[in-house]
């Protein structure tokens, strides 16, 4: 029920950005939690996930590796000889191809695809790199294609004064699988990400938004 109510929020801010022409959200909706094929992994990320949180009960939560540091560019974690460093950049238009919608007024591609963080606007910063060291030696780092069209990272956020991160590392039970989670900043609400690792190996990822935290 929260993700649908998540989910029309989403569309009624969208559609009142365009006023009588309702936005479109082209997102690829095949790589929500909800068409994750069953099995152990959708099994693990139902257990940290907010798309997954109606199959959450009954299921033992992950092995957590610590965020080491964090600050508004940038997000390390570090623990069970495995270290991952999240980056930020800016986003420079000139070197991108927009896809405008309703006379140019909103942003719905960039570089042909649609894209997640403040989609309808220009983005001003992306996720530069997600690099996972393995053993303290051997470095997996993930495709641009997989975090090419995130944008508006948030690394930290601030409760009561205090700063803290909502994004997180996981391990599966058989320590084959890792999860690499992160909220991000969305048009409305969030949307969130999880990066899968299996064998060391990037194997995909699964993309909520709409997301309210």
């Amino acid at each position: 029920m929260r993700s649908i109510l998540c989910l029309c929020l989403l569309a009624l801010h969208l559609g009142a950005m365009a006023q009588d022409e309702p936005l479109p959200d082209l997102r690829n909706k095949r790589e929500s939690f909800a068409k994750y094929p069953k099995g152990e992994i959708r099994d693990d990320l139902a257990t940290f996930t907010i798309g997954g949180i109606d199959e959450r009960i009954g299921k033992k939560p992950l092995e957590r590796i610590p965020a080491t540091d964090y600050n508004m560019r940038s997000i390390t974690f570090e623990g069970n000889n495995t270290k991952v460093i999240i980056t930020s950049g800016p986003f420079d238009a000139s070197k991108h191809k927009l896809t405008y919608y309703a006379e140019k007024k909103y942003v719905v591609k960039i570089d042909g695809k649609p894209y997640y963080g403040d989609y309808g606007t220009i983005p001003t910063t992306g996720i530069a790199s997600v690099i996972v060291i393995v053993n303290n030696k051997d470095t997996v780092a993930l495709p641009p294609a997989a975090y090419a069209d995130l944008y508006h990272p948030d690394f930290t956020y601030s409760d009561g004064g205090t700063i803290k991160t909502h994004n997180a590392v996981y391990l599966s039970a058989d320590k084959r699988k890792m999860y690499i989670y992160m909220v991000n900043s969305e048009a409305i609400g969030k949307y969130e990400v999880t990066w899968i690792l299996q064998d060391n190996k990037y194997v995909g990822r699964v993309i909520d938004s709409g997301i309210m935290r």
